[in-house]
């Protein structure tokens, strides 16, 4: 007798596999496969060394073309239109070229991204023109140690380069950006607490008034601290009543950029505070003032590169020397911006080389300044700086070491000491 073996039960199809249209499942990619294969980069933006050299024909036919329409159909001339005439036409040409052999979003794409290449090439361009400039006038004076640790007490108009300096300037200038400084940043940062954190009716005046001054003219603040100060007070010209000035012109930065460092400071750090029953002027004190401290830094730092390069609440304020003036509070006192504009304008060329030898080192000034705001205020919230870290992690050690040793000490005797009830040999 025979059995039938039962058949195989047919295989299902996927609903989706007969359909046309339907999606097909999605396969691994190649790499995640085989681990052992490296995995190729992919680049996002930026340009491919083929495509260097649309731009760079197009400029070269754009100057070919510029210069015969300037030098020989058109009565054109001068270095500045010819210029202008010659970027429009590397604008125009590199958009035919770039129609030619890529899309249209593709050619919007890179006439946009030229243009702002040469946009930033262009301000880099003319920092480079202006330092390059002033180097080369003041490094005649410069190069000599005297113009840093000289005076011109006792040079005359045509003195050689190797007398005088410009020494009493740079005193004048960091003691009146100095008292300005003291006197600008409690204000500015009182100013910027009362908008951002306590508020009410005067909040809004007080805001429009600082947003007016940061569009104060210099001149005007050296009139009203000439005005009041000088010739209603009956105070002298000094470097007090030129960091008054500088004061002026200084806080309402200070103020704004306070103000908006804080605004930056989490809600929920404030209402935490709150919640462990803070009141409101220890939640400022002990929260957000040191939670903002990077970004207060950069405030008052870019406060004192706006403040020590004005020359005209100076000119009208602080008076002229050619000598060394230690006290700021009596006496007339020069600063760099102030020494700039007197020798630059005279026409003895060793005078003007010293005035750019001084325009050079307020450049330095200004530069190490806002180096500073950058390295300061570049840290984000929290992050604690080298110092800190290190003082920290020389308190985790000694906590570690202090950790290991036992708790109490031990209760025997001592080795060397005598048991209590015998003699000591």
């Amino acid at each position: 007798m025979s059995t039938a073996t039962p058949a195989a039960p047919p295989v299902a199809e996927p609903p989706d596999a007969e359909l046309p249209g339907a999606e097909r499942p999605v396969t691994a990619h190649p790499a995640a496969a085989d681990p052992e294969q490296p995995e190729r980069r992919v680049r996002l933006g930026g340009f491919a060394p083929a495509d260097l050299w649309s731009p760079c024909a197009a400029a070269a036919g754009a100057l070919a073309l510029d210069w015969l329409l300037y030098e020989r159909l058109l009565p054109f001339s001068g270095a500045l239109g010819f210029l202008l005439c010659w970027y429009a036409l590397f604008l125009g040409l590199f958009t035919v070229v770039g129609v030619l052999q890529w899309d249209g979003q593709t050619v919007r794409e890179r006439v946009v991204a030229v243009v702002a290449w040469s946009a930033g090439l262009l301000v880099v361009g003319l920092i480079v023109d202006q330092i390059g400039y002033v180097l080369v006038r003041g490094l005649d004076a410069a190069r000599h140690a005297n113009f840093f640790t000289q005076t011109m007490e006792h040079t005359a108009a045509l003195s050689p380069i190797t007398s005088g300096g410009a020494l009493n300037a740079v005193v004048g200038s960091l003691e009146q950006l100095g008292l300005a400084t003291l006197f600008a940043v409690p204000l500015g940062i009182a100013a910027a607490v009362f908008m951002s954190e306590v508020g009410g009716r005067l909040a809004r005046p007080v805001r429009t008034l600082v947003e007016a001054m940061t569009a104060l003219p210099s001149i005007v603040a050296g009139l009203f601290v000439l005005g009041v100060v000088i010739l209603t007070l009956g105070a002298e010209k000094s470097g007090f009543a030129a960091s008054l000035a500088l004061t002026v012109m200084m806080m309402p930065i200070v103020t704004r950029a306070a103000e908006v460092v804080i605004r930056l400071v989490p809600g929920t750090l404030r209402e935490a505070s709150y919640a462990l029953g803070a009141s409101q002027w220890r939640t400022v004190w002990h929260v957000v003032l040191p939670t903002a401290r990077p970004g207060l830094t950069t405030a008052v730092v870019l406060g004192m590169a706006r403040g020590v390069g004005e020359t005209s609440p100076v000119l009208l304020t602080s008076g002229f020397t050619a000598g060394m003036n230690l006290d700021p509070l009596h006496g007339n006192q020069v600063s760099l911006p102030l020494y700039i504009w007197n020798y630059v304008k005279q026409p003895y060329p060793d005078m003007v080389a010293r005035a750019f030898a001084a325009a050079l080192t307020l450049m330095a000034v200004v530069l190490v300044l806002f180096v500073l705001a950058r390295v300061l205020g570049g840290r984000p919230p929290g992050r604690q700086t080298l110092l800190r870290r290190r003082r920290q992690a020389r308190a985790d050690r000694a906590a570690r070491r202090a950790a290991d040793l036992p708790a109490d000490p031990p209760t025997g005797p001592r080795p060397g000491a005598s048991r209590p009830g015998t003699k000591a040999a």
